[in-house]
C-alpha cells in the first residue's frame, strides 16, 4: 500500500505542482508585455489569462499532493520525522505565497486587462505594483518546492532508507 500511495503522491506532485511552477515563472514577463501598448499586447494578454487559469486550476488540484503525502507518511510511519516536518512547513509556506501573493498579483493584471476605460489607469497602476514583487515571489515559490523535493528524495536522518 505504501508504494501505491507514494507513487500517487509523486505523480500528483509532478502533474499538479509542475504546471503551477512553470506558469508562475512565465507569468511576470508575459504580464509586463500585456500591459504595454504594442503589437504583442493581444497575444501577451491571452497568455496572461491562460497562465493565470493554469495557476488557479492546478493549484486547486495540487491540494492532493500534501493530502497524499500525509497519508503516505502515516502508512510508512514517518509522520514525526524531522525531514518530513520541515517539508510540511515549507509546503505550507509555498501555499501561503501562492495564495496571498502570486494569485492576487496575477489577478491584478487580469483585472487591469479587463477594466473599463474609466478605471483602466487605476487598475493598471495596481497591476504594475503587483508585478514588482511577482518575479521574486515566483522564484521563492519554486525554490521552496525544489527544497521539498530534495528533502523527499534524500530524507536526512531517515531510518527507512533512501
Amino acid at each position: 500500500m505504501a508504494k501505491l500511495l507514494l507513487s500517487l503522491h509523486v505523480l500528483a506532485a509532478v502533474l499538479f505542482i509542475g504546471p503551477v511552477a512553470v506558469a508562475v515563472s512565465m507569468y511576470p514577463r508575459r504580464a509586463k508585455a500585456a500591459l504595454v501598448e504594442g503589437p504583442e499586447q493581444a497575444t501577451a494578454a491571452a497568455s496572461v489569462r491562460l497562465l493565470h487559469r493554469i495557476t488557479q486550476v492546478y493549484a486547486l488540484l495540487g491540494i492532493a499532493v500534501p493530502i497524499l503525502g500525509v497519508v503516505t507518511a502515516q502508512v510508512m510511519d514517518v509522520l514525526g520525522d524531522p525531514w518530513l516536518t520541515v517539508s510540511i512547513v515549507l509546503t505550507a509556506l509555498a501555499a501561503g505565497l501562492l495564495l496571498f501573493f502570486v494569485l492576487p498579483g496575477q489577478q491584478a493584471t487580469v483585472d487591469a486587462l479587463d477594466a473599463e476605460p474609466a478605471a483602466a489607469a487605476a487598475e493598471r497602476e495596481r497591476a504594475e505594483r503587483g508585478l514588482r514583487l511577482l518575479p521574486m515571489t515566483a522564484g521563492v515559490f519554486n525554490l521552496l518546492w525544489a527544497v521539498v523535493t530534495v528533502l523527499m528524495v534524500i530524507r536526512p536522518g531517515s531510518t527507512t532508507g533512501a
